[in-house]
């Protein structure tokens, strides 16, 4: 696993990432955590395009205890995407409604968006106050609309929040 500061030496801007996305063409799915200052929606984009999950983007200054940055690590190390939330709302306020998105209702926007940031359904449910077996239905729906077909190869869910996070990629 690699944690990276996108803004390292020798330019400060996006070296950090350029070395990330290098090291996850050379050893594909190896699973990245960006650390950054800024919301570079730029920078998201470039790191989920090739969807294959282990990835994640926090904000620096809004890491706020070990535990919460030790469960990301673990989330990411696994697999799965994080997201910190203002990155999430930057990349959602660069969407469009024709895209397969607009399909979705509120609460399953609202579901999917907690996804993005790496919530379990156990705390999505907590958060939205509803049950997990209604997280559970809006996901199921979600992948429905979204035309995730299960499959043995693929995670539905990382699919959806690459779809939710990505324009054009659902």
């Amino acid at each position: 696993m690699a944690i990276v500061d996108i803004r390292l030496p020798p330019t400060h801007t996006d070296d950090g990432l350029r070395a990330a996305l290098s090291a996850r063409e050379r050893i594909p799915g190896l699973p990245v955590l960006l650390l950054s200052q800024y919301v570079e929606h730029i920078y998201a984009r470039e790191l989920l395009a090739d969807r294959a999950g282990g990835v994640g983007y926090l904000l620096k200054d809004r890491v706020f205890s070990d535990d919460q940055f030790v469960d990301t690590i673990r989330t990411v190390a696994g697999g799965g995407t994080v997201m910190d939330p203002e990155v999430v709302t930057k990349l959602l306020g660069r969407r469009g409604s024709g895209e397969p998105l607009a399909r979705l209702s509120e609460r399953e926007r609202q579901v999917l968006a907690l996804m993005a940031e790496g919530r379990s359904n156990s705390a999505i449910a907590h958060r939205l106050f509803i049950s997990e077996k209604a997280v559970s239905k809006h996901s199921t729906s979600i992948f429905t609309k979204l035309e995730l077909a299960p499959s043995d190869d693929d995670n539905r869910r990382v699919l959806a929040v690459h779809a939710y996070l990505l324009p054009g990629s659902g």
